[in-house]
């Protein structure tokens, strides 16, 4: 035990329930697993809740398309992350619903006292509503042309093209993502939580130390636009909580959501002898910490600090964030089968290998990880296999075979023991503050040291000589006590693979190596692999099966606000639409940079009896000097369309995935400009 016990609340940020996990997910609730287990390893009294995302319109509109009810939805969702979770060996202590009564009992009891407070105040806006749903329309439910570079097909908030931000209403030729109506603009009263009343606090609180200094000083970005008050209702109908004394009116999601972990917290609480004020209340001394992704950050460091404020609640000790996950470097792709289930993965490959992985790669710092396969494989298989668990299986048969499985009565190498014992307050350190990838390569450094210990020792050799025993049994019960430490060091990792050493050291369930003394005339048990190599078969067998799986996904409705996934499923159209298209040959005369902007060149095309001008999206792969005096081809007979750097007179053609791989399309060297493509 620990000369002082903390007491600690974790969380992780909640995952929707509108769709499976994936392995982009897996990066948070491993990391923050891997930091609770460490904490309990040490004796602390540490709680980790979680709950699923069960609210809002995506949730609704997905239940209607299944034909069930959304309480169904979320009840067969909750099941299927539960498992996922549990299969990946994430330990919550307790693992809910925000769709609860507890949650609700909370949320309301926030918005009471925020109301009576004088945090709360109502007003009329303006908003797109689909006739034929009859449903006002949240933003990402909106499609239509960016206002301010024109290009098609874009969600009612954000442009992905040239990045602008802007309001539906904004937004050139709209249409419902519901119905696929024009959407009209129609009144309604809705409910603010002024958070201006907050903005000294929040000033302070954010850079008090509770968030990463990358966070605070982004956050500070808001502070000098100035704060808006925040829209927290939603109009039915709408999957969520009513809310009090509001008919028709409901929490949005995003107001209970962080209350979920309050909700959570109580269910655990109600069923153990935990007390929820000791965690919540304004003068609490436990810890409460949030393990979130970067792009929820305002979310959680800056609403729900106020709402927690203004409802007479303390605030979070820290809120810990993190990055993207990218894979072989690039975004997860369908189509390269590198967004990967967790489920998918779990029937392929050990989920022990990923925890490590991710450990071996994440840091403190709110930075972007890549799995990347070949890498993947290798660390796996030296780092864990041919090193840690290596030590074992070198040195346990000769125990087993030569001295009944029992060890050595003394340590002969006291000095080299206390060694490893000291690295312990270091890699707790690296533990505690997050950086795990240094506290694998600090563990791999002992692993290389009690290797290069048994190479000396050469007990393969000693076995041979006559008279060697004492020797061989000394050297042999070294090996296997630097091995019980090193295991100890990494069970907040790979707990699965530290239970099979614990039993085969016959020893109970190991703490932190603190004070540790060897064991001595101790008998261990026959050993058996503790982990095996990364099958490059099933490897490959794994993306496979994440290309065929998604293939098969049906389509589901749109997921919550921060989730910018779009599907890549194209709208038929008929021949007859196709027919109207006119493909001429153009060549490219001039292309120039557009000042301020980011993706666009501005291209003069000659038809051969006229010129074009047109704004392409194409200057993240190529630069002027390629594109001048080369032939492509572009949609002629497009309406010219107005944008913010000038009119645009046509498209051309190009292909790829974007960034780099964007591919102009060419037509063979005997084109002449002004030639139609048949």
């Amino acid at each position: 035990m620990p000369d002082t016990q903390r007491k600690i609340l974790v969380t992780s940020a909640l995952p929707y329930a509108n769709g499976p996990i994936h392995i982009g997910h897996l990066v948070e609730y491993i990391q923050t697993d891997i930091w609770v287990r460490f904490q309990k390893q040490r004796g602390h009294s540490c709680h980790y809740i979680c709950a699923d995302d069960a609210h809002g319109t995506p949730i609704m509109l997905r239940a209607q398309q299944e034909g069930i009810t959304p309480e169904q939805l979320i009840s067969d969702t909750w099941t299927q992350h539960n498992a996922d979770f549990a299969g990946f060996n994430v330990g919550f202590d307790n693992f809910y619903s925000t769709h609860s009564d507890e949650t609700r009992e909370y949320a309301e009891l926030i918005y009471n006292r925020l109301n009576e407070r004088g945090h709360i105040h109502s007003k009329t806006i303006t908003q797109a509503y689909d006739p034929v749903k009859q449903m006002f329309l949240p933003d990402r439910f909106i499609k239509g042309e960016c206002p301010k570079c024109g290009a098609a097909d874009q969600y009612g908030d954000n442009c992905e093209v040239c990045s602008a931000t802007y309001s539906p209403t904004d937004l050139i030729n709209p249409v419902s993502a519901v119905s696929g109506e024009k959407p009209i603009e129609k009144d309604s009263e809705h409910y603010f939580f002024k958070l201006t009343d907050f903005e000294a606090m929040l000033k302070e609180w954010t850079r008090s130390g509770h968030l990463q200094d990358q966070v605070a000083n982004k956050l500070s970005e808001w502070f000098e636009t100035g704060l808006q008050d925040w829209d927290i209702s939603r109009d039915a109908p709408y999957f969520g909580f009513e809310i009090p004394n509001a008919p028709g009116k409901y929490f949005y999601v995003w107001l209970d959501a962080p209350v979920g972990y309050m909700g959570s917290f109580k269910n655990l609480c109600d069923r153990s002898e935990l007390d929820f004020d000791d965690y919540w209340a304004k003068d609490s001394s436990a810890e409460l910490y949030h393990f979130i992704g970067k792009d929820i950050m305002y979310f959680h460091a800056l609403f729900w600090p106020a709402m927690l404020t203004g409802a007479g609640f303390r605030t979070p000790t820290a809120i810990f964030a993190h990055g993207f996950l990218t894979v072989n470097g690039e975004k997860m792709s369908k189509s390269r089968g590198t967004f990967i289930k967790a489920r998918t993965y779990l029937d392929h490959l050990n989920p022990e290998y990923l925890r490590y992985y991710f450990a071996a790669k994440l840091s403190n710092r709110v930075e972007d990880i890549d799995l990347n396969f070949e890498d993947f494989c290798q660390r796996v298989n030296t780092d864990l296999v041919n090193k840690v668990v290596n030590i074992a299986s070198r040195c346990s048969g000769f125990i087993s075979k030569r001295f009944d499985g029992k060890l050595a009565d003394a340590c002969s190498e006291p000095a080299l023991f206390a060694d490893f014992i000291s690295a312990s307050d270091e890699i707790a350190d690296l533990y505690e503050t997050r950086e795990y990838s240094k506290a694998m390569r600090a563990i791999s450094a002992l692993a290389d040291k009690a290797n290069q210990y048994i190479d000396e020792k050469q007990p393969w050799v000693l076995a041979k000589q006559e008279g060697s025993d004492a020797e061989l049994h000394a050297a042999c019960s070294v090996g296997i006590n630097l091995f019980y430490l090193i295991a100890a060091y990494l069970k907040p990792v790979v707990p699965e693979m530290v239970a099979k050493a614990e039993a085969f050291l016959n020893i109970d369930t190991m703490a932190w190596p603190t004070d540790w003394q060897p064991l001595c005339a101790h008998r261990i048990n026959k050993f058996k692999p503790l982990l095996t190599r990364v099958d490059n078969d099933k490897l490959a067998a794994l993306v496979e099966a994440s290309k065929q799986n998604l293939e098969k996904t049906p389509t589901s409705a749109p997921a919550k606000t921060t989730d910018k996934a779009k599907t890549a499923e194209p709208a038929l159209i008929d021949f007859e639409d196709f027919a109207k298209i006119d493909l001429r040959v153009a060549r490219i005369e001039k292309a120039e940079h557009i000042e301020q902007a980011d993706k666009l060149l501005r291209l003069t095309l000659s038809l051969g009896d006229q010129q074009r001008q047109v704004l392409a999206g194409i200057k993240s792969a190529y630069t002027p000097e390629q594109l001048e005096g080369r032939l492509t081809v572009i949609v002629a007979n497009l309406k010219p369309r107005k944008m913010r750097f000038g009119v645009s007179e046509g498209m051309v053609l190009a292909a790829g995935p974007g960034g780099k791989e964007i591919w102009l399309l060419s037509p063979d060297d005997g084109a002449t400009p002004g030639m139609k493509i048949k």
